[in-house]
Parts: structure tokens; C-alpha cells; sequence
């Protein structure tokens, strides 16, 4: 999805889907589309420095064109190097770079499943033809994916069951005790700029404490991006799309005006029901999470 929009920080500021980026979003120019220098101005400022797990300090530099030898590939060339290719005046990699500053170690756990699943695939037939359900996942949460905590089994299991009209409806006034929303694909960043009817993340549900909502923000996402990052190291997890559960944002309370009306929830083709097959081989990292959290309870 190309978008073409100015920049525009009191917008940005005042959005509650920017809300894990405002902080970055703030320390960027008022008036101006932020240059690779000023983000890297903001890597700077950071203490510890942004890291790949290889240990090379982020930095983001102009994109490199052409057929590249494998360690000068997108993915390669940052975990070996530091170096984020991103092009100047782009909606798509300035929010990426946000992505980078704001949940940094789940950013490099992320690289680095890449890396490493580039290195297995590495042959004249598959590099860069076959991506496999590994680097899809990756792909699918780095681009679109939502980091849903939770505190409360029940509504996790409304929102992996796509029962929309209960969890978001009857329990609203539960989940801003209870459930957070967060977005972290830049893919899906970008499409918040315009948001539509249809405007769907991708959801990773994660358990935290129930005193994890009344944290200040600051606290929140570091705690979300070690949950995270700690998530991706476990080479088990985010194996397939399937992983990550659809979610209509939406139908998130306070995140778009139409939905303080209960027939707004009703949309049976934004707000779908669950499909009736389920492939039991292949259950998805928040099942599997919800699982364990539940066995946790008892």
C-alpha cells in the first residue's frame, strides 16, 4: 500500500494507533520529512546502543540497488553490519527506523531469524526464490503484526475465537484493564496513516502481570519488546503465519468514532466470524500461549 501524505507530527502525536511511537515521533521535526540523519541523531541518544545480536551498532543508510552478493542482502547486511537500508523521503522505512528506536531487541531477534534461515536456505535454487513459512511469519509480524498483552485468559480467548462483538462490545470496559493493543509492523504503521474499514493487524497475544497496565508507557514497551524478543529467540515459535491471529483494528474502543454505536459491530465482512476448519497441526504461537497461561491459572 503506497502512501503519499506530508508529514504531519501533531497528527502523528495525536493518534492513539501511534501511541508506542510518540515518544520517537516527538524528538523528530515539526516541520519537515526526517532525513536518515535524524534518525540515526535518535540511535545516538540511545543508551545502550541499538544492537544487532551480533553485536554491531544500528544505523540506517541509504538503500543499495542492484543484485547483490549475499552479505550485502537487506537482511545479511544488517545483522552482519548494523547497516538498515532505508530510502530518503519513505513513509515505509521511516517507520521502520521508528520500529528499530521503539522495540529494538525484538527488532534484532527478528533479523536474526532471517539471517539464519537465509544461511540454511542457502543455495542457487532457493535463495531469494523460496522464502519458507519461517521467514513468512517473521515477514507477516514484522510488517502487520500487533503485540496484544493480556492479564486476563478469558478475553485472550475472545479475541483467538474472533469473537468480536463480545470481547470489544460487552467487555470493553474490561479491556483497558486487562488487554493492550500495540502496533508494531511498520507495514501496518503505514496503512494507519489512512485507516479504512478492513483495517486488519496481525495478532501476537502475549501474558503479563495485571499490574502491567497501570505502568507508565515507557515501561510497558520495554517490557513488551523483552517479551517479544525473548519469544523469537525460541526457534519453535513464529514457524508459520499461522502463528499470528487476524484482528480488525478498528473494533479496538477509542480508536475510530463509528464504534461507540453497537450496530458498528455488526459488519459481518470486517468483523468475521471464525473459519470452521482448523488445521490442529499447525496451532498458532497465541494458542499455544493462551495454553500455558491458563495451565498457569489453575
Amino acid at each position: 500500500m503506497k502512501i503519499i501524505a506530508p508529514w504531519n507530527q501533531l497528527q502523528l502525536l495525536a493518534s492513539p494507533l501511534f501511541e508506542p511511537l510518540h515518544e520517537k515521533i516527538a524528538q523528530l521535526p515539526a516541520d519537515f520529512f526526517p532525513t536518515l540523519n535524524e534518525f540515526n541523531q535518535l540511535l545516538t541518544q540511545r543508551q545502550p546502543a541499538i544492537t544487532t545480536h551480533l553485536g554491531e551498532p544500528i544505523r540506517f543508510v541509504a538503500q543499495q540497488l542492484g543484485k547483490l552478493a549475499f552479505e550485502s542482502q537487506y537482511e545479511p547486511r544488517c545483522y552482519l553490519t548494523g547497516e538498515v537500508q532505508s530510502r530518503a523521503d519513505n513513509w515505509h522505512d521511516a517507520l521502520n527506523a521508528l520500529v528499530w528506536l521503539t522495540f529494538p531487541r525484538s527488532k534484532a531477534a527478528i533479523n536474526a531469524r532471517h539471517y539464519f534461515s537465509l544461511k540454511q536456505n542457502l543455495s542457487a535454487e532457493q535463495l531469494g526464490s523460496q522464502r519458507g513459512s519461517t521467514r513468512d511469519a517473521l515477514t507477516l509480524l514484522d510488517e502487520s503484526g500487533v503485540i496484544v498483552p493480556y492479564a486476563n485468559g478469558d478475553l485472550a480467548k475472545l479475541l483467538v475465537d474472533f469473537q468480536w462483538h463480545e470481547l470489544f462490545w460487552r467487555r470493553r470496559a474490561d479491556l483497558a484493564q486487562s488487554m493492550g493493543f500495540y502496533l508494531f509492523g511498520h507495514g501496518l504503521y503505514e496503512k494507519a496513516l489512512q485507516p479504512y474499514l478492513g483495517f486488519t493487524g496481525q495478532a501476537l497475544l502475549l501474558p503479563v502481570p495485571a499490574e502491567f497496565f497501570s505502568w507508565p508507557l515507557a515501561q510497558r514497551l520495554a517490557h513488551l519488546d523483552e517479551l517479544l524478543a525473548q519469544h523469537l529467540a525460541d526457534d519453535t515459535n513464529m514457524t508459520h503465519p499461522l502463528a499470528l491471529t487476524p484482528l480488525p483494528l478498528l473494533g479496538i474502543p477509542g480508536w475510530a468514532a463509528e464504534n461507540e454505536a453497537e450496530t458498528y459491530y455488526q459488519n459481518k465482512q470486517y468483523f468475521r466470524d471464525k473459519r470452521q476448519k482448523v488445521n490442529a497441526e499447525r496451532m498458532n504461537d497465541s494458542g499455544k500461549i493462551l495454553a500455558k497461561f491458563s495451565d498457569a491459572e489453575k
